[in-house]
């Protein structure tokens, strides 16, 4: 009879007073140690970024305004010639560094990768960064009977296990579905929701047309903040034009109707009446009221509070009516 193991357990008083090591970046704020993936359309230039991001960090230069951590890199070109790479070297730096190194064949997840990763690992002990440059050449063939989630988890779990492991960063680069999804970029990331569970970090490079030289980096993981990177690819490096952050991005998710009310309140003290009164006079026809006051009643102390107006309702017989009030700080929203 085996012998039944007990779980480890850690109690809320002592987790919130012990300190804990915060996990390793490798990129500040943008590249973090674990299991990271990068997906983009095919020839997008995501094997240009790959190789001008290793350089970077096996030379501890910055990337984009911000410290990189120095480390040897692997990168495991498996789309690629030697001939090709050293071209690229050649346009990308006249300094090549020793700690970047390149394979072009390896073996597959379950199939000899787990091991050749650790070998490597064991010869180059400095390595900290590994680029797999395609997820899909390192990938089995299953049946398709086979569940997607599981085997996608399954796969992904191993490699994960390396990096934790190691404390490394291991980085995929992966392709993007041909259907684009307007409202979340993570949603086109090809493959089960597998994929996307078991990595930490997610990257998204989306060009703006194919032939544009213009496209964004969206980057959403467990140790970053969410945020998006307009990038230009200039003399074959992305260079970076634009960033927004989590608060910048918030506020961007913020309806317009709702700063649209904060115009509509320039001159007037006090507002009093029903939501379809307020759409009407607002001259909004192609909003429903129901969905306005969900605006307001969620987004009132981000856009609102901050320029002096103070937004409340109460139930009056049938209706809701609400007031909007600027200046006097007593209304708080009772919605």
């Amino acid at each position: 009879m085996s012998k039944i193991k007990s779980l480890e357990i850690v109690d809320a008083e002592t987790l919130y007073h012990e300190p804990q090591r915060k996990v390793p970046q490798f990129i500040e704020g943008l590249l973090p140690q674990g299991l990271n993936i990068l997906c983009g359309a095919s020839k997008i230039g995501k094997s240009w970024l790959m190789l001008w991001l290793c350089l970077q960090i096996t030379k501890g230069e910055s990337v984009w305004a911000r410290e990189s951590t120095q480390t040897d890199v692997l990168y495991l070109c498996l789309e690629d010639t030697y001939a090709r790479i050293q071209e690229r070297l050649h346009r990308l730096t006249d300094d090549p560094p020793e700690g970047l190194r390149f394979s072009l064949l390896c073996g597959r997840i379950g199939d000899g990768l787990e091991d050749e990763i650790e070998s490597a690992l064991a010869q180059h002990p400095s390595t900290k960064l590994i680029v797999i440059d395609t997820l899909q050449k390192v990938r089995r063939d299953v049946s398709s009977s086979v569940n997607a989630y599981s085997h996608d988890y399954s796969e992904l779990s191993k490699l994960k296990t390396i990096a934790d492991t190691h404390g490394i960063c291991i980085l995929l680069v992966h392709h993007i579905r041909k259907l684009a999804d307007g409202r979340d970029p993570m949603n086109e990331v090809s493959g089960s929701t597998g994929i996307t569970g078991t990595v930490d970090t997610i990257y998204v490079l989306k060009k703006d047309s194919r032939f544009s030289a213009m496209a964004t980096l969206y980057v959403s993981g467990r140790d970053v903040e969410q945020q998006e990177l307009s990038l230009k690819f200039e003399n074959t490096v992305w260079r970076l034009v634009e960033y927004k952050g989590q608060a910048e991005l918030h506020k961007e998710s913020i309806p317009d109707f709702v700063y649209h009310v904060a115009v509509f309140m320039e001159g007037k003290s006090k507002w009093t009446g029903s939501m379809t009164q307020l759409l009407f006079e607002m001259s909004i026809d192609d909003l429903q009221p129901s969905a306005a006051s969900r605006y307001l009643t969620r987004f009132c102390y981000e856009a609102l509070t901050p320029v002096g107006i103070h937004y409340s309702t109460r139930r009056t017989g049938k209706e809701r009516t609400l007031t909007l009030r600027k200046g006097d700080g007593g209304d708080a929203n009772d919605a």
